[in-house]
This record gives structure tokens, sequence and C-alpha cells, in this order.
């Protein structure tokens, strides 16, 4: 059975996030919104997410939370810990996507820093 697939401008397509290694962020196709990192540690093996940033005129739209699951998602496919430094991520991503929780920093892992 086919399913079909919506394009209006109602839809809840995922948008395309961008890994922009020169600048430490992931972005939208058009550069507007994205969420920057810092890497820390000896090894460079903990992603600091420093700041989610969406324009007025994109909000509403669950972009941050898109942007952040792309910082997630590298930071597990590349054993990276993760700093929630945004108040977005650490205050409103977190705790509605308890599940990312096992890649935050620990103590345990402090020597790394």
């Amino acid at each position: 059975m086919a399913v079909a697939t919506t394009t209006s401008k109602g839809a809840t397509e995922a948008p395309k996030i961008v890994w922009n290694e020169t600048q430490h962020r992931f972005e939208t196709e058009d550069k507007k919104a994205y969420i920057e990192y810092v890497l820390r540690g000896s090894d460079n093996k903990v992603m600091d997410l420093v700041h989610t940033y969406v324009p007025t005129s994109k909000r509403g739209l669950g972009l941050a939370s898109h942007l952040t699951v792309a910082a997630f998602n590298h930071a597990k496919s590349h054993s990276l810990s993760v700093i929630p430094t945004c108040s977005y991520v650490s205050d409103t991503f977190l705790p509605k996507n308890p599940s990312w929780g096992s890649l935050l920093y620990t103590e345990d892992h402090k020597s790394n820093i």
C-alpha cells in the first residue's frame, strides 16, 4: 500500500540540517537557523552545545528541535559526549527527550576536559 506524502505549506516535513564543520554549527539549508557548538577536552570528544538560534519568522516550526537532534545524532555517531550549555537544550529539549540523556557529559568523563 502506498503512503501519500503531503508537501503543502501545512506539512511538517523535516527540514534538511547541514553540518557546517568550519563554523562549528548545524544549520538549516538557508543558514538562518542554527545550533552552535564548541569541542572541548584534550581529545575534542566533548561537544558543548552553546547556542541555538531560530529567526522570529521561522519560530514554532520545530526547527530548534531538529537542529538539536542533528547535533545529538552527530555526537552519538562520533562517540562524543554532550554538554547542554544552551538553555533551549537543557531546559526545553532534554526534558521532552530524556532518551538523549545517555550522551550527556558526566563527572565520570571529567578527565576529558
